[in-house]
């Protein structure tokens, strides 16, 4: 059984919480794992009628099997965590690394007063930067001491590796985008992390041979929000008439779009090495095949994909082809699959 690490290849918005949600539905992980930064990252699922936005729980809490864990790398901002455990019922299946770094009000108002990462960088102001500054200085407070986190604290190090060694699934979802890694990314107008696969695997708690599978997100028109380089960047113009009109889940604020940055990809894959991509929101390519599940894709649509698989030297398996879990196709190099029927799904913006 694999042990899988879901990431974005762009700027995030690739639609990571879809294909998270999507495999946690196929694949039934006994244990999902949130990884990356924190709160500042959203994750919209659209399934069985609802729409989810997610900061701080794993995608796969749309499947009630799944244990919901929160690793030792990630942020966590109590209120946030809390607000979100009640609001989609998951009390009784989260745990919370004990070793987690907390943001505290403090770290917000430090971000919200630094003008480097509010003017300049134009960060979502949750936090992120002044809380690992903390814990870097060894003074950032961790979930064990929060008295209201202690009914969700655990050793999630040992349960992860517990059900790896018992053969179970654990799937480890990732934050952010290649684009945002403060290694990789566009230095300075990054995020305060690196967010590559192998951070994703190591603040989950899983060494390198743990993990079988890496999914790396692409979306058809990248969006980023915030200021930074963007060097296929279409005007707001293009973007209307391309229906391509997004707003970030934690910020508000109005995504940029551009076109496919295929250099940028292979960025992406030298760093990552998926053994899966995926490919979302293409019906903003060809709005025929929205919602397709399985058969062959129209023209243009299939034009396009083919065009990325050229581009990177690697099949696309998994296209995301509307807004909702179901809404995928599956193929096994560069073959239709089709995808699980009984699947339910919604409407929504994430692809």
């Amino acid at each position: 059984m694999p042990g899988t690490v879901i990431v974005g290849g762009q700027w995030g918005d690739e639609a990571k919480g879809k294909i998270s949600s999507y495999l946690a539905v196929r694949d039934e992980p006994a244990v999902a794992v949130r990884a990356g930064l924190g709160p500042g990252a959203g994750h919209t699922v659209v399934h069985g009628g609802r729409t989810l936005k997610l900061r701080q729980l794993p995608s796969a809490v749309i499947h009630p099997g799944t244990r919901l864990l929160l690793g030792a790398g990630v942020l966590v901002r109590p209120d946030v965590l809390l607000r979100e455990i009640e609001e989609f019922g998951a009390r009784d299946r989260v745990g919370v690394d004990y070793r987690a770094t907390v943001i505290d009000p403090g770290h917000v108002s430090a971000e919200a007063a630094d003008t480097v990462l509010s003017e300049r960088v134009r960060s979502t102001g949750s936090g992120h930067g002044p809380a690992l500054a903390a814990r870097a200085m060894r003074s950032a407070r961790r979930a064990e001491d929060i008295p209201a986190l202690a009914p969700y604290l655990a050793d999630t190090v040992r349960e992860v590796n517990d059900a790896v060694d018992a053969g179970d699934r654990v799937h480890v979802e990732g934050t952010n985008g290649f684009g945002l890694s403060v290694l990789y990314g566009t230095y300075p107008y990054t995020v305060g992390k690196d967010s590559t696969a192998s951070t994703a695997a190591a603040d989950a708690g899983l060494g390198p041979t743990a993990i079988d599978e890496v999914v790396l997100v692409f979306r058809a028109y990248p969006t980023r929000v915030g200021a930074g380089p963007f060097p296929t960047e279409m005007s707001e113009e293009e973007a209307e008439r391309l229906g391509i009109v997004e707003y970030g889940t934690v910020t508000g604020r109005r995504r940029r779009a551009g076109t496919f940055d295929m250099d940028q990809a292979r960025d992406a894959v030298r760093v990552n090495r998926p053994t899966r991509i995926a490919l979302t929101f293409l019906d903003q390519v060809d709005a025929s095949c929205r919602a397709l599940r399985t058969g062959e894709l129209p023209e243009a649509a299939a034009a396009f994909v083919a065009r990325v698989e050229k581009g990177l030297g690697l099949p696309v398996d998994l296209i995301g082809t509307g807004p909702g879990t179901a809404d995928v196709i599956e193929r096994w190099h560069g073959q239709p699959a089709g995808t699980d029927s009984d699947m339910a799904t919604g409407v929504g913006g994430n692809r």
